[in-house]
């Protein structure tokens, strides 16, 4: 059985390997593009929500930011509580139906939707990641004079995206897989190849076989490499104190070369005996 099976997939590669490897190009496209995307929404929604509003702040400013957290809110909750190939539907069949606008793309489609959805899932995650630094580092950037611009930027945001980088690998790793709804509006990805061939040869199970063993070789690749991205991220596990300084010396270290020390020379200078 198992010999007949590897035969069937060498066929079925012989024949259709370039379709394959056209299908695998488009699903890493489409995952990565979308997947950062999704990231810059992610940031934008998770910084918008984490926007300090005191009461005595102008009643335009809390309105504002209100209606704004509102409208996140409901993008948030919409997109992580539907499933993507009804977004897919949606947005395909249904963006036509309402207001008459046609795509002729299916790539950008394809990106609108994956993005957005990712994005949804990222700004909780930004949110997450930007309220669990520590509330000093707040305080110290206002002590030195940042504004709350300032401290996002080059306080905050690099340590959030340090600590985040694991859910956006995870994410990565999804879009990978989920891409392949996007067959049922018609993009040529990784999964639809595998429909399109197995409808061909009539061989459904060595293509399938094939087309889960092609998954599991990119979402395993991409987890080792987004793990070496967050190790050099981390730095070094350890850090030793460098006590050979030529500027400024080590307690303990000083020499005085002949020279009376600080105390005695003061008591020489007072008249003082010792």
């Amino acid at each position: 059985m198992l010999e007949q099976l590897f035969s069937d997939i060498g066929s079925i590669w012989a024949q259709y390997g370039a379709v394959y490897l056209s299908g695998i190009g488009n699903t890493l496209l489409l995952a990565t593009v979308a997947t950062l995307i999704g990231c810059v929404i992610g940031f934008i929604c998770g910084i918008l929500q984490t926007i300090p509003c005191a009461p005595g702040d102008p009643w335009i400013k809390r309105a504002l930011l209100k209606v704004l957290r509102i409208i996140i809110r409901v993008y948030v909750e919409v997109f992580r509580g539907t499933p993507m190939i009804l977004q897919a539907v949606f947005i395909y069949y249904g963006v036509p139906y309402f207001f008459g606008v046609t795509f002729r793309d299916i790539w950008t489609v394809s990106i609108l939707v994956v993005s957005i959805n990712t994005g949804a899932y990222m700004a909780e995650s930004v949110r997450g990641g930007i309220m669990s630094i520590d509330a000093g580092q707040f305080e110290g950037a206002r002590a030195i004079g940042m504004n709350h611009f300032q401290t996002m930027l080059y306080i905050i945001l690099p340590q959030t995206l340090r600590n985040i980088l694991p859910q956006i690998g995870n994410n990565y790793i999804i879009n990978v897989k989920d891409t392949s709804v996007m067959f049922i509006i018609g993009f040529q990805d990784f999964f639809a190849v595998h429909k399109m061939v197995s409808g061909a040869v009539f061989k459904y199970f060595p293509s399938a076989f094939l087309e889960m063993g092609g998954y599991l070789f990119l979402t395993l690749l991409a987890s080792f490499l987004l793990r070496r991205l967050e190790k050099r991220l981390q730095g070094a596990g350890n850090y030793e104190l460098v006590n050979a300084d030529q500027l400024v010396l080590t307690a303990g270290t000083y020499s005085f070369s002949g020279e009376a020390p600080y105390e005695e020379k003061n008591r020489d200078y007072r008249g003082e005996k010792p």
